[in-house]
């Protein structure tokens, strides 16, 4: 999941809670929008074909 920052960039999160810490994972902070939905699209291909 995509979330902005306050900065104006965005932050690709896990859609799984770290049950250790309670919070989202941060897979990543782009600059813009299409940078890390980019990066989603290679975690998940990399989920399947690791």
């Amino acid at each position: 999941m995509i979330r902005k920052l306050a900065n104006g960039g965005y932050r690709l999160y896990s859609r799984k809670v770290n049950p250790r810490t309670g919070r989202r994972r941060n897979l990543g902070t782009f600059r813009t929008r299409a940078g890390a939905e980019k990066h989603e699209r290679a975690v998940q291909f990399f989920k399947r074909h690791g």
